[in-house]
């Protein structure tokens, strides 16, 4: 039960911070962020949430039973807009692929080496 309590009173930290800062993070992302913190400062301790935690990974699956009926609702309108819904998710896959490995080249020095170019230590 300790485990439990110290995630919700995670989560309860992180409503009421994201409610009165006016945060533009959702409450449980707070909470986590200020759990994840607090575990590395080793104010809480892992043996303390070990239990907690693996039972909610365990049934996770029952965790997410409410979302996968809510999409149901929607399922008509989903069928209707699969082919936007499908050229939205690859182009914005591959629009990702693009600009991360722009980033890198960007990062990386921008041309890559030849052969004759490089550079071996000789003993």
């Amino acid at each position: 039960m300790r485990g439990f309590a110290i995630l919700l009173g995670f989560y309860l930290l992180g409503t009421i911070l994201q409610l009165g800062l006016q945060l533009p993070l959702p409450a449980n992302v707070i909470g986590l962020i200020l759990f994840t913190a607090s575990l590395f400062l080793k104010w809480v301790k892992v043996e303390w949430v070990e239990e907690a935690g693996s039972f909610l990974i365990k049934h996770m699956l029952l965790l997410f039973a409410p979302i996968v009926v809510g999409t149901m609702v929607f399922f008509s309108w989903i069928g209707e807009q699969a082919c936007t819904i499908l050229v939205s998710l690859f182009a914005s896959t591959f629009g990702v692929l693009l600009v991360t490995g722009w980033t890198a080249k960007l990062l990386g020095g921008g041309r890559a080496r030849k052969e004759g170019d490089r550079r071996h230590d000789v003993p």
